[in-house]
Parts: C-alpha cells; sequence; structure tokens
C-alpha cells in the first residue's frame, strides 16, 4: 500500500478553524488527520503542500515511524508548531488507515486498553456574563450534562499582574463554580499563562479553599524555571504543555520537578505515538498526562485511543458539548460523554469517518481568539477587537 495524496479540509468556527486533512492510498483507503491552529490556518496548508511532494506521496502508511522522522528532520530547519502540526495530522490519518486495514481499533495497536472507561472535563461552557450567577447558573448546566469534572479561566483579560478589583472578581467566579458544583466534582482553573509568578503563587493561595484539581500554565510557557518557582510555593497541582510541540522539550520541567500534569496537544506534538512516547518519559517522572484538546470529533478520537493505553492518563478535554457541538457532525461516530466518561471507541481505525459534505456547511471563518481582549472568553470575535478594544462604533 501506498500514499498517492493529501486532500484538506478546513471546518470553521467563530474562533477556531480545524483543519483536516485526509491521506489517500492507493488501494482506495482512506485516513483522517485533524488540527486547530489559532491563525496559522495558511501556513499549514502550504507546509502539507510541499510536504506531500518531498515526503509523504509514495510512503508507505504503515511505516508510520519512517514517516514521522522524515517529515521532522528531513528538512533540516527546526520542526515547530506548523511542522509538528503537519505531521500530527498525517501521522493521525496513517493510525487511521493501519486499524482499518487490520479491522482493529488503533488503541489495540498501541498495546490494548489499560481502562474501560475515559474520564472527561467540559471546556467551552462559560460563554456568559463574567459575574458569580452567571457562571453559577452555567456550571449547573455542565453537571446536568452528566460531566463531574470542569475547567475555567475566571481571569478576564489579566496579564502579569491583576489589580484587586480583578482579583475579587475572579475568586468570586471559582467560589460560585465550587458552590454550584458540588464537593465531589473536579474543578480546574485556567491561567493561560498570564502571570509572573509572585501573582501566580497569590492567585494560588486564594483558590486554596476551592481545591482546584489544578492550576494551569500559571506563568508563560517560555520559562520553565518561573513555573518552578511557582511550583515551589503553592500545594496545588501545576498543569502545563499545550504550547511545547516536541516531546524533547519537556525535559527541563521533568528535571526541574516543575509541572504535576502534562497537557501535550496531539495535533501539535507529531500524532499518536510521539504524544504516547513522551507520555511514557512523564510516567518515569510519575507525572500525569491530560492531552489538550480543543478539536472536533476527530482530534477528540485520537486523543481516546491514546487515553485507552496509556496508564498515566488523568483526564481527556472537551470543547464540543458546549462550544461549536454542531461540528460533531462533520465526522459521525465519537462516542458521547455519558455520566462524565466516554466509553472506547470500538470500530476500526479512529473509529469516525470525516463528511466531506458536512464540512463544507461551516465555511472557513476569520476566526479571532485573543485572550487579552475583553469578553474573550465569549469566544465571540464580533465583540472584541486588537488587544481588547471593543469591535464596532
Amino acid at each position: 500500500m501506498r500514499i498517492t495524496r493529501l486532500s484538506t479540509h478546513v471546518v470553521g468556527t467563530p474562533w477556531r478553524n480545524l483543519t483536516h486533512v485526509l491521506v489517500h492510498t492507493d488501494e482506495g483507503l482512506t485516513g483522517v488527520g485533524e488540527a486547530r491552529m489559532l491563525g496559522h490556518t495558511d501556513a499549514l496548508l502550504g507546509y502539507l503542500a510541499e510536504a506531500e511532494r518531498n515526503h509523504i506521496a509514495g510512503s508507505d502508511p504503515f511505516d508510520i515511524e519512517d514517516l514521522v522522522r522524515r517529515m521532522k528532520y528531513g528538512d533540516y530547519g527546526r520542526a515547530g508548531e506548523i511542522v509538528m502540526s503537519g505531521i500530527a495530522c498525517v501521522e493521525t490519518a496513517c493510525w487511521d488507515i493501519v486499524g482499518k486495514t487490520l479491522g482493529q481499533p488503533v488503541w489495540r495497536l498501541l498495546g490494548g486498553k489499560v481502562r474501560d472507561r475515559i474520564k472527561a472535563y467540559a471546556n467551552g461552557w462559560y460563554t456568559v456574563e463574567r459575574t458569580p450567577e452567571a457562571f453559577h447558573a452555567a456550571a449547573v448546566k455542565v453537571v446536568e450534562r452528566g460531566y463531574r469534572a470542569l475547567k475555567l479561566d475566571p481571569f478576564g483579560n489579566g496579564h502579569f499582574e491583576l489589580d484587586r478589583a480583578e482579583t475579587l472578581r475572579s475568586v468570586s467566579l471559582v467560589e460560585a463554580v465550587r458552590d454550584a458544583i458540588g464537593p465531589e466534582a473536579d474543578l480546574l482553573v485556567e491561567m493561560h499563562g498570564r502571570f509572573n509568578p509572585a501573582t501566580a503563587i497569590r492567585l494560588a493561595g486564594l483558590l486554596r479553599p476551592y481545591d482546584p484539581g489544578w492550576i494551569e500554565e500559571p506563568c508563560p510557557p517560555e520559562n520553565p524555571r518561573a513555573l518552578a518557582k511557582v511550583a515551589a510555593h503553592t500545594d496545588l497541582p501545576i498543569a502545563t504543555g499545550e504550547r511545547i510541540h516536541d516531546r524533547i522539550e519537556f525535559r527541563e520541567l521533568f528535571d526541574l520537578q516543575a509541572v504535576d500534569v502534562i497537557q501535550p496537544d496531539i495535533s501539535h506534538i507529531g500524532g499518536i505515538a510521539e504524544t504516547r512516547k513522551l507520555a511514557a518519559t512523564a510516567e518515569t517522572h510519575y507525572v500525569l498526562v491530560a492531552p489538550h484538546n480543543v478539536g472536533g470529533p476527530v482530534l477528540t478520537a485520537a486523543n481516546l485511543h491514546l487515553a485507552a493505553c496509556t496508564p498515566n492518563f488523568s483526564i481527556q478535554e472537551h470543547f464540543n458539548d458546549f462550544a461549536d457541538a454542531a461540528i460533531k457532525q462533520v465526522a459521525p461516530g465519537l462516542p458521547e460523554v455519558v455520566d462524565g466518561y466516554f466509553a472506547l471507541p470500538q470500530e476500526p481505525g479512529l473509529g469516525v469517518t470525516l463528511d466531506v459534505e458536512a464540512c463544507e456547511r461551516f465555511p472557513r471563518q476569520r476566526a479571532k481568539f485573543d485572550l487579552f481582549a475583553e469578553d474573550w472568553h465569549l469566544r465571540d470575535p464580533e465583540r472584541t477587537g486588537p488587544r481588547g478594544a471593543t469591535a464596532g462604533p
């Protein structure tokens, strides 16, 4: 079997575009992969066109390790977000082809299951007014939907520091959510790399009474030693990793003992096997894995296969029950979250099939997502302009 060509299909949403890649073979089988790019979709499509000519066409889809190696190192330059995302799309699609050929779900090919269901947490649910009452009501809907875990960023457009009024407001939102979901549900707090270490440490202390399961990206991701300072001054677990694009770059975080939960994004770190290798390294440091996932059903399916076979997997992020739920129709077959858990996929390959006609119902948009804009949490690009300036008259 040989790869003959790629085709790409961009699914648009107001705040992100999802790029789907179909890998076609000379035996008629196809596999699908997906990546979410923020502001770099054209760059991804351009890279895939060149990689198709230089590395992909003519390759055996079963030789995944060789294909990833050639795509990562065969162009000499250092691979970053664009290249690693392109690799991830193709690598995931190859696993889909291998699974379909052998009649097995991908998780069986990666060592078999270590769990019978996969715990999920909800994101994208707090697109409401930034008041305790609104966040409380929205959180109630999440637990009514069956989730037993959710995540929020309560910090507005905070950057490096947070003034007293915003600090009190942000903490009041967390307090309201904890009250809504009760003591038994998991509450995860996102910081989106906003703060300097001193501010992050202070906020961690204020959040401690609400027992968050982790604080995520308390500092910008470029400086592991700043993160280590935060970790040394709080007993709350530290989660990070969604903006790291090479598993090798996690080494310093492990060495510094600066992280308790890593959050690699399959679609940005080279695919399923690269993430599984990283998870095995994390296991030797007693670090958990909770993959970042803001994709649609294809990327979520890839995450479920990884979770099924990874001993130190913790919990899976999921957006599409609350944000852009309609895009689930572009790739039917994904299990639904029931009582807070995904069932394991059982169909061959990834278990989802890209519906190209459905993709066309979601044309590419001028997606915008600016974490430092006012009301960014609404994920509505019509409401915000650059750096917090309100759009329109």
